[in-house]
């Protein structure tokens, strides 16, 4: 997806009072996972050919560039920036030359993909059973950016885990702004001493998550405390418990509040019932309600239940009910999946 589109599908996203998505990546996947053709159509997705897969007739192809110049005389789009070079001087002067301008594209990249031009020698260098011998990607470092640490708070998952994360000063990193980053658990945050009040280092793991990588201690002001583990449990007050050889803090309250809402969202998730309309944000509206204290209670909601509600239409609320009455079809599987029994 260009970056112009999810600027756009996300301001539209706003508009409505949709939630708004993370990444282009993430925008243009869950663009292609539409059940409703007309909803991936909507959504200004672009392409780009690479590779043929099966050739039936047609000319002799000797090397990838005639291939990818026969795809863009067939009017396949082919990327403009693809070139054929002779020495390894030049692929790494080109792969460095992606680098400095990967955020002028329009799209976002995370690397440059080197490959063999000779389809015959491609085919003598064969594959693995994960990769094709004869093409190896160019990953750029993740891009790196400061900014200050407001706080470090803790969320609680839907097992009970206990897992810290930054609140950060919005922060453009990556191709888009990032005001939130894991901490991963209380090790990691005594590792790496990042405290409330410093500057610190901001990147995406895998151009994808955010992550804080650690604290410019030049610019850290006298007097930030070092932060501790919260002893209680946001949600609901239990102590919480780390056991002997385990990395991470748990909440022990099976009713936790937290707990409750993260289990139904794990349930309905795509992972699991894939119960479209029913994400973080309307289960925690449904639970604070009473209308949800499991994920059983899913398939007791009706239209005339939910249209009272603040920000559900009529129509939104029946396109919920067709999508719960379709995840009755899903089978065992993911229905074994959406309970998350431990172990």
């Amino acid at each position: 997806m260009p970056i112009a589109a999810f600027e756009d599908l996300n301001r539209h996203q706003g508009e409505a009072g949709e939630r708004l998505f993370a990444n282009p990546r993430n925008a243009a996947a869950g663009s292609l996972r539409q059940k409703d053709p007309r909803v991936t159509a909507s959504r200004a997705l672009d392409f780009f050919g690479y590779q043929l897969g099966v050739q039936e007739g047609g000319p002799a192809l000797r090397s990838h560039h005639e291939t990818l110049a026969w795809l863009g005389d067939l009017g396949i789009p082919v990327n403009p920036h693809i070139e054929t070079l002779d020495e390894l001087g030049a692929v790494i002067t080109f792969c460095k030359g992606m680098l400095e301008r990967r955020h002028a594209l329009g799209y976002e990249i995370d690397g440059a993909v080197i490959k063999v031009d000779d389809l015959a020698q491609q085919a003598e260098m064969g594959a693995t059973s994960r990769a094709p011998r004869w093409a190896i990607a160019y990953k750029f470092p993740p891009e790196e950016k400061t900014t200050r640490l407001n706080g470090i708070m803790v969320s609680i998952g839907r097992t009970g885990r206990a897992t810290p994360f930054a609140q950060l000063e919005p922060v453009f990193v990556g191709g888009s702004t990032v005001g939130l980053a894991t901490l991963h658990n209380e090790d990691d945050v005594a590792r790496k001493d990042v405290r409330p009040g410093d500057t610190v280092i901001v990147r995406k793991a895998g151009d994808v998550i955010p992550e804080v990588v650690g604290p410019v201690l030049a610019k850290r002001r006298r007097g930030l405390r070092r932060w501790h583990f919260p002893t209680r449990c946001p949600a609901c007050g239990t102590s919480l418990v780390r056991l002997e050889g385990e990395a991470d803090y748990h909440c022990v309250n099976i009713e936790c509040p937290e707990q409750r809402v993260q289990r139904i969202v794990h349930f309905a998730g795509r992972g699991a019932m894939d119960i479209e309309g029913l994400g973080e944000e309307r289960v925690r509206q449904f639970v604070n309600v009473g209308l949800l204290r499991d994920a059983g209670d899913i398939y007791s909601l009706t239209v005339d239940r939910l249209v009272p509600l603040e920000r559900i239409a009529a129509k939104s609320a029946e396109n919920l009910m067709v999508s719960i009455e379709a995840s009755k079809t899903r089978g065992l599987a993911r229905v074994l999946v959406g309970l998350g029994i431990l172990h």
